[in-house]
């Protein structure tokens, strides 16, 4: 396996990344999974990922640069899961930044990174009392400074997460998340198996650069909606 086919995932052991891993390996790339804790190993194993431990939330530009030399994408799926708006904003924002000028420093231009369908609205509509603003921000936020820089960057917008299966058919939505200007409602689900199939696709058929992609499960296959 030639170091240009490796790919870097961050947040390895969260489930778009244990899902991602596999279709990745399938599609013949080798998977990095950095992950903080020793002990996912196995699973990142049985993924077919190779584990790397390294806590992004504390390791410094120098570290993710020589974790990035020489791979063909870095993948940034990881996320401090809500609930600690000062972790939140050290992981889902500072450590993703972080993980950008990283990727800058090793040379590495293919920059794929996990948000959500309404991160480029939800910060000027949400009321920054509410528990969900700080992660709202955070995203924003990494989404707004990686679209200023000079990666070759993919912005990837699902909807509500769901644990269904991958159809490999996905909808794509309108930059604040509506579908042709109407709110999603029960439309607005995307499977983090679908995500994984996103994640894979763009990647291998370098696909979506420097596009916010936002999509929900639907009708048309990845390939025709993503060429």
């Amino acid at each position: 396996m030639s170091d240009a086919e490796r790919v870097v995932v961050l947040g390895g052991h969260g489930k778009v990344a244990l899902l991602t891993a596999p279709k990745l390996t399938s599609a013949g790339c080798s998977v990095d999974s950095v992950i903080r804790d020793p002990a996912q190993s196995a699973d990142v194993e049985a993924a077919g990922g190779n584990p790397v431990v390294l806590d992004i939330e504390r390791a410094d530009v120098e570290a993710l640069a020589e974790a990035f030399d020489g791979a063909r994408a870095v993948v940034f799926a990881a996320g401090a899961g809500g609930g600690d708006p000062a972790r939140t904003a050290r992981v889902d924002y500072e450590a993703a930044v972080r993980a950008m000028r990283a990727a800058e420093k090793a040379g590495v231009r293919r920059f794929v990174i996990v948000s959500y369908a309404g991160a480029g609205v939800d910060v000027d509509r949400i009321d920054p009392d509410n528990p969900f603003y700080a992660y709202a921000k955070a995203k924003h936020d990494a989404d707004a400074h990686l679209r200023g820089t000079d990666l070759d960057f993919t912005i990837l917008g699902p909807g509500n997460l769901t644990l269904e299966p991958a159809t490999g058919k996905i909808r794509l939505a309108d930059a604040d998340g509506t579908i042709d200007g109407r709110p999603p409602g029960d439309e607005g689900r995307t499977s983090r198996d679908n995500v994984a199939e996103v994640i894979a696709h763009v990647i291998t058929a370098n696909a979506g650069v420097r596009q916010t992609v936002n999509f929900y499960d639907g009708p048309t296959p990845i390939p025709e909606a993503l060429p």
